[in-house]
């Protein structure tokens, strides 16, 4: 593992790719596949704390940037 703070989290991408909504309207839907409404609701009310609040800031950051198209190759990458 390299300590450059560029270099990305290939386990964190995969996380934003496959970890689901645990809660709320859309529990249950993969976080990548958040609607971007909703995730500027939550920029806007306040991201939740933890690593689930940074994947979602992550997510929000992706889609608002229309940077989604770098993660769909990880949709068909199984997590170890």
């Amino acid at each position: 593992m390299t300590n450059d703070p560029l270099s990305p989290d290939h386990g964190f991408m995969l996380d934003l790719v496959h970890t689901r909504m645990p809660f709320g309207r859309y529990a249950g839907r993969r976080l990548i596949d958040l609607p971007e409404p909703y995730l500027v609701w939550f920029a806007g009310q306040g991201f939740p704390e933890g690593r689930l609040g940074r994947m979602l800031q992550s997510v929000y950051e992706i889609k608002v940037n229309g940077l989604e198209h770098l993660l769909e190759p990880l949709r068909n990458v199984k997590k170890e």
